[in-house]
């Protein structure tokens, strides 16, 4: 009996920790150890993300323990012992009305911010910076269309890594974007389906082979932000990751100046991937 109240006493000490603590648990742009809920928005689609998923989450634990609490009245009070005469009740239209009416409620309260934000992901505003990201296997290629050069990210293995680049996620090349500008990303696969995905931006799209799918985002925080391959692709799926890295608009433009000289392609040749030296 003891025992049994020591471990009651440390759930009521850890639990509400847990609970109220998983924003700040969950990571910036990558995963963290012991993660508890999704990785800190840096976008608004994200943001609304987040709020949703809240949202959700209250809504069931209030209709969980609203179904609780009436079968326990049914187990408490319409047992063969306490109630050895049960009621030939068959109809009540009030009951009948309630448990068709709120249910539609429900599903109109969840319907109405989900068709919002499905609408937000999928509308995209004029763009300020145009990515094209191909899916290969394995690694990606990014294009700055309006800067006419391409590079490939290819991940580090663990020696090439520094001591604060995270494991299967660092790579050689990152995207880097400006911070607070709408990012328009076109996604498709070269040879199979791929899939874009940032958890912290909000966004995971398929690239697929023959078809140009776009999506966007727009980082209000400047930082490192990691993603992965989400479409399970091939052999080395795993080892596919995306690291974009969000800049101010002085950095971006040095970078791009950089980046024009360093992957400039000729068009007056044929197309071909231009992989950075590691």
């Amino acid at each position: 009996m003891l025992v049994l109240k020591r471990w009651a006493a440390l759930a009521a000490a850890v639990m509400p920790g847990l609970l109220m603590g998983g924003v700040a648990l969950a990571g910036s742009g990558q995963p963290s150890p012991w993660q508890l809920g999704f990785q800190q928005a840096a976008t608004p689609v994200m943001e609304n993300i987040v709020w949703f998923h809240d949202f959700l989450l209250w809504l069931i634990i209030a209709i969980t323990l609203f179904v609780l609490a009436l079968l326990a009245i049914v187990v408490v009070r319409f047992n063969a012992k306490s109630n050895p005469n049960p009621s030939r009740t068959t109809h009540n239209t009030l009951l009948e009305v309630a448990w068709t009416l709120v249910p539609v409620i429900i599903l109109v309260a969840i319907a109405v911010p989900s068709f919002k934000l499905l609408f937000l992901q999928l509308t995209i505003p004029p763009a300020d910076v145009t990515v094209k990201a191909t899916g290969k296997q394995w690694y990606w290629s990014y294009a700055y269309s309006d800067a006419k050069f391409e590079f490939d990210s290819i991940m580090l293995k663990d020696n090439e890594r520094k001591a604060d680049q995270p494991r299967l996620l660092a790579v050689d090349n990152e995207m880097v974007v400006p911070v607070n500008k709408v990012i328009r990303v076109q996604v498709i696969g070269a040879e199979v389906i791929h899939a874009f995905a940032v958890p912290s931006f909000g966004i995971k799209i398929d690239a697929v082979p023959g078809r140009l799918n776009e999506t966007w985002f727009k980082a209000t925080r400047e930082g490192m932000y990691y993603g992965q391959c989400s479409e399970l692709c091939g052999r080395d799926h795993a080892y596919m990751p995306i690291a974009v890295r969000v800049v101010n608009d002085r950095d971006y433009a040095a970078w791009l100046d950089q980046a024009k000289k360093k992957y400039a392609t000729d068009d007056s040749r044929p197309a071909t991937n231009v992989v950075a030296a590691r």
